[in-house]
């Protein structure tokens, strides 16, 4: 492993998260809907993110979107690990890989929900973030891009049965992350205390502390007993995929 001074390269790290926001302020959303001579936030829930996107043209389109927004967030994160890989820290045995991915892959989600190019107001993060651990772990191993292709796919059953959309999609975003620390605690439980361990758990709680403060709004409906439903058997027959809207 070569070892990699962060006093010397620290530029790079801030080059990749700039780079990264931007790429993160592009809404796919926003695009389709523009396609179809529409402004997303001015229809349905007015969040320019998949579950609108589906409720508003049909579950297509929303997967598509999906799809879109996953590999915003996870393409970039798999760039930096490919291009630091087998680098450590200087004086610690932790990966610069580790380190550069999640920070990327944070800096797109943060760009997503609180873009520059529409002042601050974006989507929630969800497709991003889960497209972002999914390509994430798969680097840890190659068998878990079919884990977590599966979990992705019990997400859908979940919304699919209780059709708590944000619901769903939230503990995905949990489970993925709580998958993730248990990997990186097996992996440097000797250096727990190592700042840029701590580092990489604290991005790990950012991405829950982003995406569940940006459903804050869905949480109160939620406890309300308000929150609009999202029926996929609905959406998968063309109809609108909500209730109580």
């Amino acid at each position: 492993m070569k070892e990699l001074y962060l006093a010397q390269s620290w530029y790079y790290f801030l080059l990749m998260a700039v780079v990264c926001y931007f790429i993160g302020c592009f809404n796919f959303a926003m695009l389709i809907a523009r396609l179809k001579h529409k402004d997303v936030r001015k229809i349905g829930s007015g969040n320019p993110g998949t579950m609108n996107m589906s409720r508003e043209f049909g579950l297509k389109v929303g997967f598509v979107n999906f799809v879109l927004d996953a590999f915003k967030g996870g393409v970039p994160a798999v760039i930096g690990y490919l291009i630091f890989r087998g680098y450590v820290f200087e004086g610690t045995q932790v990966l610069v890989s580790d380190f550069v991915r999640y920070l990327c892959g944070l800096c797109v989600v943060v760009g997503h929900v609180y873009p520059v190019t529409m002042r601050f107001r974006g989507g929630k993060g969800i497709a991003s973030t889960l497209g972002l651990f999914w390509l994430c772990l798969g680097c840890e191993n190659p068998w878990y891009f079919l884990i977590g292709f599966c979990c992705l796919w019990l997400i859908v059953l979940y919304i699919g049965v209780t059709e708590w959309g944000s619901m769903g999609s939230l503990l995905g975003v949990s489970a993925f992350s709580i998958w993730q620390g248990v990997e990186f605690f097996l992996r440097y439980s000797d250096t727990l205390s190592n700042g840029y361990v701590i580092c990489l758990f604290l991005f790990l709680l950012a991405f829950n502390l982003l995406t569940w403060f940006a459903h804050r709004q869905n949480l109160v409906r939620l406890f309300a007993g308000e929150e609009h439903r999202t029926s996929i058997r609905k959406l998968s027959k063309g109809k609108r995929g909500t209730q109580n809207m």
